[in-house]
């Protein structure tokens, strides 16, 4: 039993391989374990980074390592499980749609797809809850549980956003929202039937909770994802340098959108386009090591990539998104984008596919490159 345990990685080994080498994402998963099953072995700082919080309460069970995204020992069995096929996943339907909701399309970031869904699964009571991001500063939002439209609406919009504590308000932006932190409370038992709204590297961490059958992640019953290709902090420094070159203050961004390149939309209405390789300056190192850009373990992965403005691309590829898309689409809650005709529902399908694909394979390749850099600087 003493040889097996001392061959069982933990969090020491995460913190090496991972966390100390600049690719930790801060998804939070290893946190969201240890304290569902109410180990509390680890704790996060400030800006997320898991550190210990009591080593004596570790069982050296070796979950939080196995589930962490950067960490390639469950990959096989995972994509087995989900079906996965190359090169960006199950994909059952794609298409371009939006909210029916005048409100909720005033609200959102593309179409409104995502609060669309939410809410219909609320309305159909499918789910207790969604964890979402509510925005309570310039580029910064603060995980929360909606279990209503009312809360669904605080969120809606831009994703694209840190939740740090108010006190850091100022002092760091940065546009990665951590809302798997917020599966922590969940371990109560209070709320059963969840849904989560995540960028790959959260979609792909509770996968790998249910592939080992862990808490929390039993309560989770729909993953919405969203297309990322990178997130961005900003220090004081660097917030500088980028408000020099955008010639606008952070806090007068309204609106943070990846499509074919960054937009920026400011109070004021005005749309800046600014190329990717001009700020993957700013990109969080983690990002720059994550190989999924579709989200290719969701329920359902969304993003404005590929379609005309005002409309949500819909990458369906489970039986649960299925069901829950085309009852939102048969009861009025979501409306797809209209095309005349077999070919050009083809050809609108083949052209958005083909992005999503050339995206996709960029963002492999990047990492690919990341973890030798990582691997040979260690």
């Amino acid at each position: 039993m003493t040889a097996h345990l001392e061959d069982v990685k933990g969090f020491d080994d995460l913190a090496s391989e991972v966390r100390d080498r600049g690719v930790c994402g801060h998804c939070g998963g290893c946190i969201a374990f240890c304290s569902a099953g109410e180990y509390n072995a680890l704790k996060a700082e400030a800006d997320g980074t898991p550190v210990w919080a009591d080593r004596e309460r570790c069982l050296k069970c070796g979950i939080c390592y196995l589930i962490c995204p950067q960490v390639k020992s469950l990959d096989g069995e995972l994509r087995v499980k989900t079906g996965w096929k190359a090169p960006v996943g199950q994909v059952r339907s794609l298409s371009s749609a939006r909210a029916s909701s005048a409100a909720i399309r005033r609200l959102a970031t593309d179409g409104g797809v995502v609060t669309a869904l939410l809410a219909h699964a609320l309305k159909k009571r499918t789910i207790d809850a969604a964890i979402v991001s509510r925005r309570v500063g310039p580029l910064i939002r603060q995980p929360a549980v909606a279990t209503d439209l009312e809360g669904l609406l605080q969120a809606a919009g831009s994703h694209f956003e840190e939740s740090l504590h108010v006190h850091a308000v100022g002092q760091l932006y940065s546009s990665y929202s951590p809302g798997i932190r917020e599966m922590r409370a969940l371990g109560e038992g209070k709320l059963r039937r969840i849904a989560i709204v995540g960028t790959p590297c959260q979609i792909f961490t509770m996968q790998k909770m249910r592939l080992l059958g862990v808490l929390p992640a039993d309560s989770i019953t729909l993953m919405i994802g969203l297309f990322c290709m990178e997130n961005f902090s900003f220090g004081a420094r660097a917030r500088r340098t980028l408000e020099k070159r955008l010639s606008v203050k952070l806090p007068d961004i309204a609106k943070l959108n990846i499509k074919d390149d960054v937009q920026v939309t400011t109070m004021g209405r005005k749309t800046l386009h600014i190329p990717f390789d001009v700020m993957d300056e700013f990109a969080r190192p983690a990002c720059l090591a994550c190989p999924d850009f579709a989200n290719d373990y969701a329920d359902i992965a969304c993003g404005g990539l590929g379609s005309p403005e005002g409309w949500t691309t819909s990458l369906v590829r489970t039986a649960t998104g299925e069901r829950l898309f085309n009852t939102a689409l048969r009861d009025g809650a979501l409306e797809e984008l209209s095309l005349h005709g077999p070919k050009a529902r083809r050809d609108h399908y083949t052209g958005v596919m083909a992005k999503i694909v050339s995206f996709a394979r960029r963002k492999q390749a990047r990492a690919a490159a990341r973890h030798r850099e990582a691997t040979r600087d260690a």
